[in-house]
């Protein structure tokens, strides 16, 4: 998911928007011979991703520059870890910096959080997944970074899938068991037979008039978890079944508990912060 051509785009985006008519400081101070060796270096531990971004946003801003040794995306390190040596014309190392740190301080964040709630529901059989509560024109990135940190990835847009909300089954004037069943078996008889449905749902009452329409899955909505233990009894295998809405790290664990096969966590891209982790001279 995480293309060539997007991390193409995106590092060219982010050095034009850092050093529009280039960077004033380093043409002024900094000698066109000089030369910088540097390491890439964790301040707090984590989850490392964004290796790929930051090897291009260094070659884009100069090719001579050498990046070696940058860990593998995913892999976890402790603080004072090197994480990559970068070397080369002393400008172009200077001039690329903030936005090598930003990419991998972002994207390491966003890992070090899912694996956070990995671990947490790691005793369970439930998935962790992300949602598309992202950065606009970042998804790519946080979507990768998810999967560093071992989560998985909901659908990736609203072409993806389907995805029935309240307002869609509003909208459908679907308002009591026999209305939402009709409405939902006649969207699944127009959709392609390859194309995952799941529905959304805030009430118990709900769930059977769903799965009656044979949806691919049902998303328990802000359940508490008496009712998502009682939900995930009602569909009992015939789809599969989601939690999602509240979820924190101080939560996963009980919804885990329940037997949900799937908890989509919107902070693990919305509420990650960025890791600290700095470029200093070797």
């Amino acid at each position: 998911m995480l293309t060539r051509t997007i991390i193409e785009s995106v590092v060219r985006s982010a050095l034009a928007e850092d050093a529009p008519w280039g960077d004033l400081t380093v043409e002024l101070a900094i000698p066109e011979s000089a030369r910088i060796s540097t390491r890439l270096v964790a301040r707090e531990p984590g989850v490392f991703s964004g290796g790929p971004l930051v090897a291009e946003a260094f070659r884009q801003l100069d090719p001579r520059i050498d990046v070696r040794g940058l860990v593998s995306e995913g892999a976890p390190f402790t603080a004072g870890d090197a994480l990559a040596t970068i070397a080369g014309p002393a400008r172009g190392v200077l001039t690329a910096e903030r936005v090598a740190l930003n990419l991998a301080q972002r994207m390491s964040g966003v890992a070090t959080l899912t694996s956070r709630f990995v671990a947490a529901v790691a005793h369970t059989q439930a998935r962790i997944a992300d949602t598309r509560k992202t950065t606009p024109g970042l998804r790519a990135l946080e979507k990768h970074a998810v999967r560093a940190g071992g989560g998985a990835n909901h659908r990736f847009g609203l072409s993806d899938a389907i995805m029935v909300k309240d307002n869609h089954l509003a909208a459908l004037g679907a308002v009591d068991a026999a209305t939402t069943t009709a409405a939902l078996r006649d969207l699944r008889s127009r959709a392609g037979h390859t194309a995952a449905i799941v529905v959304e749902v805030d009430r118990l009452d709900q769930v059977e008039a769903v799965l009656e329409a044979g949806v691919t899955g049902v998303l328990l909505d802000n359940f508490s978890i008496a009712d998502l233990i009682a939900g995930v009894r009602l569909i009992d295998g015939r789809a599969i079944a989601e939690a999602s809405g509240g979820v924190s790290l101080d939560t996963v664990a009980e919804i885990a508990e329940t037997g949900v096969d799937v908890i989509s966590v919107g902070l693990l891209t919305h509420g990650a912060r960025a890791l600290d982790i700095g470029l200093d001279a070797a």
